[in-house]
């Protein structure tokens, strides 16, 4: 996992030595699971090239007679296995169960199925106008043949009619990937109850694409967007639940609707926002009886209940905050701290985390681990261990879109280069406040001062070598997108 963000940066580095290498008018790129499709977008910009990501599709959830996931749909995927393995470590399940749920939650091809970071990021692409409309929430492969669906043929045969008009207008990737579509992406994430990763993502593509986005635009924008899809990890659908009720258009035309979206940006099409929502039919004029897209009037969490953006004593640059639906504005508990996340995940499993305890990961981020590895074991067995309302989730390292519960991730700055978090000791109080957005390490001034004279940089947990070696002398801190440079 310490490769995973790391290889957006290299696929990015790739895909654009071949394009500029070749001196290609254009560029079709191909995005599949989790980083990639963040770096199919990312070098598109770099040069303002003419360009267009094409996704490759969602994944079928898995079925199991007489299996549920957590949320009581029928659908799995990969966060259920997760869950399940905490759920058995601790006598919660058994084997057989846990079996089933091993043995059918992923039955074939395309990113994983619900609105984690491939889907999460899908979305935002669509949203940005870098993808053409429609294509993040189609699924890969039809379930009973297993075979590529006839939407996604279409999709890449649209994709080359519309590289080919872009050319012909001269359509270049900065005319489209303007801040105001940035705004539009974060809105469609904070929307679907998107992956934490978006904020990383959202700021390096920005980034190439020399937008001024930053992370406080995350709340400006989210603070005014209610969580409207009950799409797993929070909820109990998947993206071809979404694809069924009209995919990420009409998403989009419900924000577009109610004010939320900015209808005048330009996309691949060579049309605005509002031209390609024109013909997509609005949510209050459905009949169909469906609870997997709500509207703004009624959403499934009020705004405020899903990403937010916080910073305090123990994050001073910043933190993210992963609510998805909760009813949580402040929750206050005791220090237990791990300096990785196997150690996490086997304090969880041994019954050192208590109801009321903030679990402490450091060390995790982007140069401590290095590369900044999610910490999905540890949260899922949280879940898994019926902890997930009563144990929050403090780390320097990034999350799995399949995360959920009260997390908090991206902790900058970072314990390797002395932020707080290195300073916490078991016992402490954190107090995580979303309403005040604030991340609190409740130990005094002098207490604190104390510890970080006392405080020496940790050893190295891991040798870094070749790739991992450059990435630490190069990576920029999480609060501005963990970008190389």
């Amino acid at each position: 996992m310490r490769y995973s963000l790391i290889s957006r940066d290299i696929i990015a580095d790739c895909i654009e030595c071949a394009h500029e290498a070749y001196m290609a008018d254009a560029m079709v790129t191909l995005a599949g699971c989790d980083k990639t499709v963040p770096a199919a977008a990312m070098p598109i910009p770099r040069h303002n090239s003419i360009g267009l990501v094409l996704y490759g599709g969602t994944a079928l959830p898995g079925l199991c007679e007489g299996c549920t996931n957590s949320k009581g749909g029928l659908g799995l995927d990969a966060k259920d296995v997760m869950e399940a393995i905490g759920s058995f470590g601790v006598g919660h399940m058994t084997r057989e169960t846990l079996d089933r749920i091993e043995r059918s939650a992923l039955p074939g091809p395309g990113t994983c199925s619900a609105m984690f970071t491939a889907n999460s990021m899908s979305s935002a692409l669509e949203a940005l106008g870098i993808a053409p409309p429609g294509t993040a929430s189609r699924p890969a492969v039809d379930r009973d043949t297993n075979r590529l669906t006839q939407q996604k043929l279409d999709d890449a045969e649209e994709a080359a009619d519309l590289i080919f008009e872009m050319m012909r207008r001269d359509l270049r990737s900065r005319e489209i990937l303007t801040m105001e579509a940035f705004e539009n992406a974060i809105a469609v994430v904070f929307a679907l109850g998107g992956s934490t990763n978006a904020v990383l993502h959202l700021l390096a593509i920005a980034r190439e694409a020399e937008v001024n986005l930053t992370i406080e635009d995350f709340n400006r924008v989210g603070e005014n967007i209610p969580l409207l899809s009950n799409l797993s990890p929070h909820g109990k659908y998947h993206m071809t639940d979404l694809n069924d009720v009209g995919g990420v258009p009409a998403v989009m035309r419900e924000l577009l609707d109610c004010g939320l979206l900015n209808g005048d940006c330009m996309t691949v099409t060579g049309r605005t926002v509002r031209e390609n929502l024109r013909d997509v039919p609005a949510l209050a004029d459905s009949k169909s009886s469906q609870d997997v897209l709500f509207p703004v009037s009624t959403p499934f969490a009020e705004k405020g209940k899903h990403l937010t953006i916080v910073k305090g004593s123990l994050a001073p640059e910043s933190a993210v905050v992963k609510l998805s639906g909760k009813q949580v504005t402040r929750f206050e508990g005791t220090a237990v701290c791990f300096d990785s996340e196997s150690e996490a995940f086997e304090g969880v499993m041994r019954g050192d985390v208590s109801k009321g305890d903030v679990v402490v990961i450091r060390h995790e981020g982007p140069k401590g681990s290095p590369g900044m590895p999610e910490m999905l074991s540890p949260s899922s067995a949280i879940v898994g261990a019926g902890l997930g309302p009563d144990v929050a989730l403090v780390t320097d390292g990034r999350f799995s879109g399949a995360t959920h519960g009260i997390m908090v991730g991206h902790v900058t700055p970072e314990g390797a280069e002395g932020g707080p978090i290195a300073l916490v000791r078991d016992g402490d109080k954190i107090c995580i406040d979303t309403q005040k957005r604030e991340l609190s390490l409740l130990v005094s001034d002098d207490v604190l001062s104390d510890r970080r004279k006392a405080w020496n940089p940790p050893e190295p947990k891991y040798r870094a070598t070749g790739v991992l070696k450059k990435y630490v002398r190069s990576v920029s801190s999480a609060h501005y997108g963990a970008v190389t440079h």
